[in-house]
């Protein structure tokens, strides 16, 4: 059977809380998704994540930290914008891992439309200082999310995967209830 949904870990191992995602997918050996779902941790490969986008998914769940102004450890569900495949300007860029490029970056690649992308976000609590390159670690509060977030993708899941429009909820309240695109507070 064909993966329909694709469950992508994002982010830096090395950058503190950035390593949020990996974490998430690092937990789901411990607690697999159903086998239509490919689940893979991309870390800061960009272009493998662009091309992944291109394999003909209904949905694909991207999990990663980001900043959103909630407190630490806060899950969130983001429905970006996605680009269209005659985006204007300089093509993307093909490495790093700013989700916003990568998705652009796919759009540039590909002849079909990107499938559906929701993002489950975990607002961090620690960031690498601007002149390091490494802080290994994620913080109590962020890698308390990461079983969390494996219950809230446990639960999203077969929503996803019976209706790819449908809008997945989390399970509790602090989390996300509606869809929000990026840069936008969740209420």
């Amino acid at each position: 059977m064909r993966p329909r949904l694709l469950v992508a870990g994002v982010g830096n191992i090395f950058l503190a809380d950035d390593a949020f995602g990996p974490e998430v997918i690092r937990a789901l050996d411990r607690r697999p998704l159903p086998p239509e779902v490919r689940v893979q941790d991309f870390g800061i490969r960009g272009l493998d994540l662009a091309y992944a986008l291109l394999d003909g998914y209904d949905t694909a769940v991207l999990v990663d930290a980001a900043v959103r102004g909630h407190e630490p450890g806060t899950l969130s569900l983001i429905e970006p914008d996605l680009p269209g495949s005659t985006t204007a300007g300089a093509p993307p860029e093909a490495h790093g891992m700013d989700p916003a490029k990568v998705l652009a970056l796919a759009a540039h690649l590909g002849d079909e439309p990107l499938p559906r992308v929701l993002v489950l976000a975990c607002e961090p609590e620690l960031r690498a200082p601007a002149d390091e390159d490494i802080a290994p670690g994620i913080s109590a509060t962020v890698r308390e999310a990461v079983g969390r977030a494996v219950a809230a993708l446990h639960a999203m899941v077969p929503v996803l995967l019976a209706d790819p429009a449908a809008t997945p909820p989390l399970s509790r309240p602090d989390e996300s209830p509606a869809l929000s695109p990026p840069g936008c507070r969740a209420p």
